[in-house]
């Protein structure tokens, strides 16, 4: 389960206790701004990347790609967020799903 989700089934479950109180508090004195590692905000990302490992798998198995397991666990271990957009536009015209590693973008075949 992810951390959103039991933060959020927290929240619920204190609802309007003493307890439920002084979380919000708490969670309301949490900065929000990017970069500081909240649990929140590290939920949250890693519920983004998750998705879009998820999208990217979902379009390589559209378009008929076989995926092995060692890209597989590639693109749903990466956390870098711009990498795994990058992936995801190239999932949509890459031959072989090892091509969306190529650092330049080049997914051309060599000339033979």
């Amino acid at each position: 389960m992810s951390d959103l989700l039991n933060i959020g089934l927290l929240e619920v479950t204190l609802g309007k206790t003493p307890a439920g109180e002084k979380w919000n508090r708490i969670m309301s004195f949490v900065s929000y701004f990017p970069g500081r590692g909240t649990v929140r905000e590290t939920a949250y990302l890693e519920g983004r990347t998750e998705g879009e490992a998820k999208g990217i798998l979902s379009v390589l198995e559209v378009r008929g790609i076989p995926v092995t397991d060692s890209v597989r666990e590639r693109i749903t271990s990466c956390t870098d967020l711009d990498r795994m957009d990058t992936w995801l536009e190239r999932s949509r015209t890459v031959e072989r799903a090892e091509d969306l590693f190529d650092e330049e973008g080049n997914t051309d075949k060599p000339i033979a």
